[in-house]
């Protein structure tokens, strides 16, 4: 990426894909599945200017709110724990 942000599904698609591999997770194989999260992410972005997790809800206060810029905080314990995280983008290497 050029490094600014991704505004499109193809944009934020290379952008996924990209720190799936520099973070050492897989992304989701149901394409299906994986479209709607990437969806969300650019949805997301759109409508409050960053790539706040779909599968969370805002709770307006921007300092908090940080917490579930994609990715969230919570990614790593939840990959370790079940294997992919919460929205089901990222999954263990294995």
């Amino acid at each position: 990426m050029s490094g600014r942000d991704p505004e499109t599904e193809e944009e934020m698609r290379a952008w996924v894909e990209e720190e799936a591999q520099k973070s050492g997770y897989r992304l989701n194989e149901d394409q299906r599945q994986l479209g709607v999260v990437i969806r969300g992410l650019v949805r997301n972005h759109e409508r409050f200017g960053d790539r706040f997790c779909p599968c969370r809800i805002r709770s307006g206060d921007p300092e908090k709110d940080r917490e579930i810029i994609c990715p969230c905080i919570f990614r790593e314990e939840e990959v370790k724990a079940d294997g992919r995280c919460h929205c089901n983008l990222f999954f263990s290497p294995t």
